[in-house]
């Protein structure tokens, strides 16, 4: 027994170690060292001198030591890489919204509406809108899929009287030239930004100009108007701090959903972090499952009903949008 309890110690020591070793190297490797080939260099030889100093080096206990303060020092520069809103962005992010508020009146500057030829070739259209939280009457969750059911890309949109719409889009905010990458995305390479977005943009890019279109669903949500206020000012919140102190994105710990729950949690809100939440395609379901979407009808039928590809591109860029594009869709009250 002490022996089968040795080697598991071994082998649990032996795993930590690599996967501390692969985590070092990667935060290296997509660090801000100026040079590619000096950050491949440096998470080449961290890998290098890790598997030496344990075959070579006698005292595995001092070797063990040792390498948990080497760690632990790039962890510490790692975590101390500051975020910035100075970069040569995309020009989709360029602009960055904030607000004001005064008593019930919340303007929002910088709302996003491209005029979209293609999905790369747009012309710059924003604007500004005062909204008026004693109007504020829906909460509707947004829901893009484009590899499957597993993973969707969430956004939250507030109308008001059924007339105003607004809504927010979390995403990375990418320099000139960068791809996403989810491995990077791990790793500090990619700022983020909360999208202000006009629903003819955030969903008509998604439905008309990306090849192949993404599948949007459109589910309206219970929530009474006092969480209502409370989740919108959150989202206002959370738009003037990153203004002024930018934020990085995370794959796993800062994205569209783990946010949006986030925002939930910080007013008080029910939602909590489960699986349904990480792989973010079943956040619909998880929401459903909270009684936070209409449960008169099953889960199935409810999805079907709020696909809104075909009015979306049929509408185009209507005026009435967003309010056309919810005629007929299930609407449970709070």
């Amino acid at each position: 027994m002490v022996s089968v309890l040795k080697c598991a110690g071994v082998f649990i020591c032996a795993a930590a170690v690599i996967l501390m070793t692969a985590w070092g190297a990667l935060a290296i490797l997509y660090s801000d060292l100026a040079g590619g080939y000096v950050r491949a260099g440096l998470a080449g030889l961290f890998v290098l001198a890790t598997l030496l100093a344990f075959v070579f080096l006698p005292g595995r206990l001092r070797t063990l030591a040792g390498f948990l303060v080497v760690f632990a020092g790039i962890v510490a520069w790692w975590l101390s890489i500051p975020a910035s809103n100075d970069r040569n962005w995309q020009t989709d992010v360029a602009v960055l919204p904030y607000a004001t508020v005064k008593g019930e009146q919340v303007t929002i500057y910088n709302i996003r509406n491209l005029n979209y030829r293609t999905e790369a070739d747009f012309d710059l259209r924003y604007y500004d809108k005062t909204f008026d939280l004693g109007r504020l009457d829906s909460v509707d969750l947004i829901a893009v899929y484009w590899m499957g059911d597993a993973i969707a890309h969430v956004m939250v949109s507030f109308g008001f009287q059924e007339k105003d719409f607004v809504t927010f889009s979390i995403e990375t905010r990418k320099e000139q030239g960068e791809e996403y990458s989810t491995l990077k995305g791990f790793f500090k390479q990619y700022e983020q930004i909360f999208i202000v977005g006009d629903e003819r943009d955030l969903i008509r890019v998604r439905t008309d100009y990306r090849r192949p279109p993404e599948d949007v669903y459109l589910y309206r949500a219970r929530m009474t108007p006092e969480n209502s206020r409370k989740f919108f000012m959150e989202y206002v919140r959370q738009i003037n701090s990153m203004k002024a102190k930018p934020e990085w994105y995370n794959t796993l710990t800062s994205n569209c959903t783990i946010d949006v729950v986030r925002l939930i949690r910080d007013y008080g809100g029910r939602a909590r972090y489960n699986w349904k939440v990480l792989l973010s395609g079943y956040a619909p379901q998880y929401a459903y499952d909270l009684g936070s979407l209409d449960t008169r009808i099953p889960f199935a039928e409810l999805r079907k009903l709020s696909y809104i590809n075909p009015k979306a591109v049929a509408l185009g860029d209507d005026p009435e949008f967003s309010r056309k594009i919810r005629a007929g869709l299930p609407r449970p009250g709070h």
